[in-house]
């Protein structure tokens, strides 16, 4: 429980030092981990962000290196207007800060789920997604 407390703390730490669009940070995470979900796990809305032309960005985000920016523009093309318009009404935010917030999350988390570069193993994740959504949606 130790490694997910310090990945809980490391993308809410991250989260709250940088100059952001106001946008509800916190609830946008329940959005990322049911993007999960409902992607069918991470690989596959890796596949999806890859598909939907962010394939260098997600690389980066992966890998060991500086993750690349992308827009609320490119999240918005990549996982779909629908995805989107959900994941704000669940935040209580308009799509397009909504949008521009996950662009500002998912490297960050995405970094995080793949240490070393590898993406974990299912059941590994799923256990890690528990705890962390235990961990701020209790």
């Amino acid at each position: 429980m130790g490694l997910l407390d310090q990945l809980a703390g490391q993308v809410m730490g991250s989260l709250g030092a940088q100059k952001q669009d106001p946008v509800a940070q916190g609830d946008l995470l329940g959005g990322v981990m049911g993007l999960i979900n409902n992607a069918g796990g991470l690989p596959a809305l890796l596949q999806q962000l890859q598909g939907g032309g962010l394939g260098d960005q997600v690389a980066s985000w992966i890998g060991t290196g500086e993750n690349q920016a992308v827009s609320g523009d490119q999240i918005m093309d990549a996982l779909g207007a629908d995805n989107i318009q959900q994941i704000a009404q669940q935040a209580g935010v308009e799509p397009e800060h909504a949008s521009v917030g996950l662009a500002q999350l998912l490297p960050q988390i995405i970094d995080q789920l793949t240490p070393n570069g590898q993406v974990p193993q299912n059941e590994l994740l799923q256990q890690g997604l528990s705890m962390l959504k235990g961990k701020f949606f209790a």
